[in-house]
């Protein structure tokens, strides 16, 4: 994963699978980040995500609620087609995240 930081905006590109696994480094990198930068807007691009299961839409939960807290908002861009279903039977998309 890289993260980027530019006018008040941090970019996750989350790569790979996204499993029970790999879910807690992601989660941990990204809060740090967010607390120290403090960003307006916190995105999450998945354009490299090639596999996800439920602990993906816990950190997109996880990561909405705690930036939120933080005073931003969350984005969630460049979804493959194949995440498309488990994004929309998750109702993620009912939070206006995903852009």
């Amino acid at each position: 994963m890289e993260i980027t930081y530019e006018n008040d905006v941090m970019t996750a590109y989350l790569k790979g699978e996204i499993d029970h696994h790999s879910a807690a480094p992601i989660r941990s990198e990204i809060d740090g980040k967010a607390e120290s930068l403090r960003p307006k807007i916190l995105r999450l691009d998945f354009s490299g995500v090639k596999f996800m299961d439920s602990s993906g839409i816990g950190l997109i939960m996880g990561r909405y609620r705690q930036i939120s807290l933080l005073g931003g908002s969350l984005e969630v861009v460049n979804i493959p087609k194949s995440l498309d279903r488990i994004i929309s039977l998750s109702g993620v998309c009912s939070l206006g995240v995903v852009k």
